[in-house]
């Protein structure tokens, strides 16, 4: 499959989180691509995963419910699958529904690459949010993006750790 170059981030429309994290990135892969263990790690505590959908082919479905404390609000999220290169990269947006079909009212109007680079036995992990315009970066940065999805790469990472994924 050949490899879609990614343009430099512009740090007027996009967010990055770039961390070494002493996993493999075949474990950081699979972290990812599985449900049951998106379920594990994917939302910063107190919050948690409570439902994951994973149809890991261009044009596949990327779901994930997230429910807060006490069992209160639940978030549903639903983004599009564009690119999916085995331990290297993951790219989805919320711009659009599963089958290529346009979603109205995305949360953010984002897509977002998730590239895992092999270091040994650790891994190079960005995770970048390439966002419609500067008020729906702005917005996302102001609900915490980088202590929130650096707190979901612990948790991933904890996850890998304490758990045997394969």
């Amino acid at each position: 499959m050949r490899r879609s170059p990614l343009q430099k981030p512009d740090p007027k429309l996009d967010l990055v989180l770039e961390r070494v994290v002493d996993v493999p990135r075949e474990l950081v892969w699979e972290a990812w691509t599985q449900p049951e263990h998106v379920k594990a790690w994917f939302t910063p505590r107190p919050w948690r995963t409570i439902e994951c959908e994973i149809d890991l082919r261009p044009g596949g479905i990327f779901r994930t419910v997230m429910q807060g404390p006490n069992d209160s609000a639940e978030v549903n999220n639903v983004a599009c699958y564009l690119e999916i290169l085995p331990n290297e990269r993951l790219v989805w947006t919320d711009t659009l529904l599963p089958g290529w079909r346009p979603a109205d009212g995305a949360r953010f109007g984002m897509t977002v690459v998730i590239a895992l680079e092999s270091l040994g036995d650790q891994t190079r992990y960005t995770a970048t949010a390439l966002h419609r315009d500067e008020t729906s970066r702005r917005r996302h940065e102001d609900m915490g993006f980088l202590n929130g999805w650096g707190t979901a790469l612990e948790q991933l990472v904890e996850h890998i750790k304490t758990r045997t994924i394969n």
